[in-house]
């Protein structure tokens, strides 16, 4: 009996939902990547053109995966997202914080982009279903 039940707890695993969504929280995911990539941008070009420091950038960049790790998409395609774009701003934030130690960001801001690119081939690929729902995703591409 006991064996029974082992085997059923442990083969009982949720399977994921793979039906879009498009819940209120789906639609602030939406604004809030929306709103803190744009930051992020504009931090980043006054960086580059020294109106800002690094400081200000991997503080931005921190902030933003903070509140993206705070949302919580109830699309399977959102939260997907969601984890990519944290780890794009970490390893963003990380990039820029060796880069100004003069070291090689290479690596990190490699990781960085192949993350964003995989975000935006995941938003991609899923758009036309949740703009069926309602989610517009296009901000974010």
């Amino acid at each position: 009996m006991v064996t029974i039940a082992l085997a059923l707890v442990t083969n009982g695993r949720a399977r994921p939902n793979l039906t879009h969504t498009c819940s209120a929280t789906d639609r602030q995911f939406i604004e809030a990547a929306r709103t803190n990539m744009t930051a992020l941008e504009l931090w980043s070009d006054q960086y580059q053109s020294g109106d800002a420091s690094a400081g200000d950038v991997v503080g931005e960049a921190h902030a933003a995966a903070k509140i993206m790790r705070s949302s919580g998409p109830t699309d399977f395609s959102l939260r997907q997202t969601q984890r990519l774009v944290i780890g794009m701003l970490t390893e963003y934030a990380k990039g820029v914080q060796i880069h100004e130690k003069h070291r090689d960001a290479g690596p990190h801001m490699y990781r960085a982009y192949g993350l964003a690119n995989f975000a935006h081939t995941v938003l991609l690929q899923n758009q036309r279903p949740l703009a069926r729902l309602g989610c517009d995703v296009r901000p974010l591409l």
